[in-house]
């Protein structure tokens, strides 16, 4: 069975301040220890995941190819300075057009995740920066870890590989 730490994207990978959607690349920016931190929970042995609702979507604002385009650029950004991006999920659906199973807090990306890569979910964790992020992670029935929005996550990172978090 496989590890992985699942992070929350706008607010956790990438600063989302003054903005509530980014699609743009210009818009994008990562946080810092991102690349890192990844880098780390790789070389210990942990699959990272995203997890992230994409609203603006459903909403019409930007397209899934915009998104795709954004995840291609964060994975060659991630690539390069050493570390690797196992799988991206993202839920194209706003609550204002309709219902959905996989938006978070739903736990279904993380589920799907759990079943495709044969993770043990006692050794499964999610750093979010929302309540229905930790909401999400308890869904699916990992550990959820709450930080600031656009916190250097290293140290959380750190913990996790150190075992101080369970």
């Amino acid at each position: 069975m496989n590890k992985a730490v699942f992070l929350d994207r706008d607010g956790v990978i990438n600063n989302d301040e003054g903005l509530y959607y980014i699609y743009r690349p210009e818009d994008f920016k990562i946080n810092p220890g991102i690349a890192e931190s990844i880098a780390m929970l790789n070389k210990s042995g942990f699959l990272v995941i995203v997890v992230s609702n994409q609203g603006g979507i459903g909403k019409g604002l930007y397209n899934k190819e915009d998104t795709e385009q954004l995840h291609k650029l964060l994975k060659t950004k991630i690539t390069q300075n050493g570390g690797r991006i196992d799988e991206i999920y993202y839920c194209p659906h706003h609550p204002d057009t309709g219902l959905c199973l996989c938006r978070k807090p739903s736990g279904l990306m993380i589920e799907k995740a759990i079943a495709r890569f044969s993770l043990d979910k006692t050794q499964c964790y999610l750093i979010g920066d929302s309540p229905r992020d930790i909401e999400a992670a308890e869904n699916a029935g990992i550990k959820g870890i709450l930080v600031p929005k656009n916190a250097d996550i290293l140290p959380i990172c750190r913990s996790i590989i150190e075992g101080k978090i369970g």
